[in-house]
């Protein structure tokens, strides 16, 4: 089996499945913090969370790349890279939500 730095293939792909489930959670979790923010349910406002998705945002929409788009497939695959790591950033970020949401879910119930 191939290894790249101490790690299996197996294991490589295992982790950048973690990777991209961070990013999904973060997308999914991202508004609903904004709505229980904007309504004063949720405080303290997680101001680190804010800026890691509006770097991601500016970063997609701005012209300058690490890899201008231009360059079709490595252009792309800047933009996921580089958005990808930032979306873990904000998915760290909102840790202390999640928990608070799990805790209102469950005192609802």
């Amino acid at each position: 089996m191939a290894r790249f730095k101490g790690l299996s293939l197996f294991q490589r792909l295992r982790h950048r499945s973690r990777v991209l489930g961070r990013m999904r959670r973060a997308l999914t979790l991202f508004a609903p913090m904004l709505v229980d923010v904007v309504r004063g349910r949720y405080r303290p406002v997680p101001w680190s969370a804010m800026g890691w998705m509006l770097l991601a945002l500016a970063y997609l929409v701005s012209p300058l790349d690490l890899i201008p788009d231009f360059v079709m497939l490595l252009g792309l695959a800047d933009d996921v890279v580089v958005v990808g790591w930032l979306l873990t950033k904000v998915d760290r970020a909102l840790e202390e939500y999640r928990l608070w949401r799990e805790g209102e879910n469950v005192e609802r119930v």
